[in-house]
């Protein structure tokens, strides 16, 4: 957020399934409030809670938090966005939040996912491994539950990566607070990785999967069995 404000005279911040939007009050608070420009938008497809911290907005005077009722693939987003946040975006909306953030070109993203399901169900549906012991790590729906979670955070931060952003996946909170407390944070340094793009494609065709934030953004798995060519070194053009 400092970064941002010192580099651009009204930053564009945005709340991806805010809920109640109590993140999003906390930065206003912290970097908005007294700031002379800068917007936070929350978006969130449920109107009740839209209507509620619309309300409590206009209570506080924190007169440039815009909301917008709307599921997040459905969503009108601004043309720039400087940072993006989700905070446990359940499943897929949270590949809708990082596909909107590469797509704007946001400056940082941070995501805390939840309730990764999809990845599960592909492995579930896929007989591609890179072998059969390999396997073995899902066949289990306990183990497969735990694996798709785990690879989907992988493929997630490896797409960023590859879309240019540094990436750095730490722990938000303790485990006592909650179970889903895995944040991915990114921050655009260059405009594209094609290393990490060629590594992204290996990893969907190995494991025969290929979720909503790769068919949204174009990418396609590689087979295990192709001679992948070298990739070309990360381009390092400022973002």
């Amino acid at each position: 957020m400092e970064d941002v404000q010192s580099r651009h005279g009204a930053p564009v911040v945005v709340d991806a399934g805010s809920g109640n939007a109590y993140l999003g009050f906390i930065l206003y608070e912290l970097f908005l409030k007294d700031a002379e420009a800068g917007t936070l938008l929350s978006v969130e497809g449920r109107p009740e809670l839209t209507q509620r911290a619309k309300e409590r907005a206009g209570r506080l005077g924190f007169g440039r938090m815009e909301f917008q009722t709307a599921h997040l693939e459905e969503a009108q987003w601004p043309e720039r966005i400087h940072v993006l946040m989700a905070l446990h975006a359940c499943d897929t909306a949270t590949d809708d939040a990082l596909a909107v953030a590469i797509q704007k070109g946001a400056d940082y993203v941070a995501v805390v996912p939840c309730c990764q399901a999809e990845v599960a169900q592909q492995l579930k549906e896929s007989k591609q491994a890179v072998d059969a012991t390999l396997a073995l790590l899902y066949q289990h729906a306990w183990h497969r539950r735990e694996f798709g979670s785990h690879l989907t955070n992988v493929i997630r931060a490896l797409t960023l990566e590859a879309f240019g952003y540094q990436v750095t996946v730490t722990e938000l909170t303790g485990w006592e607070h909650s179970l889903k407390n895995e944040l991915i944070l990114g921050r655009r340094v260059h405009r594209e990785n094609r290393q990490a793009r060629a590594k992204l494609e290996s990893l969907l065709g190995s494991f025969g999967v290929r979720p909503k934030l790769a068919r949204v953004l174009g990418v396609e798995p590689r087979s295990p069995t192709s001679q992948p060519t070298p990739p070309e070194a990360t381009r390092t053009t400022p973002a």
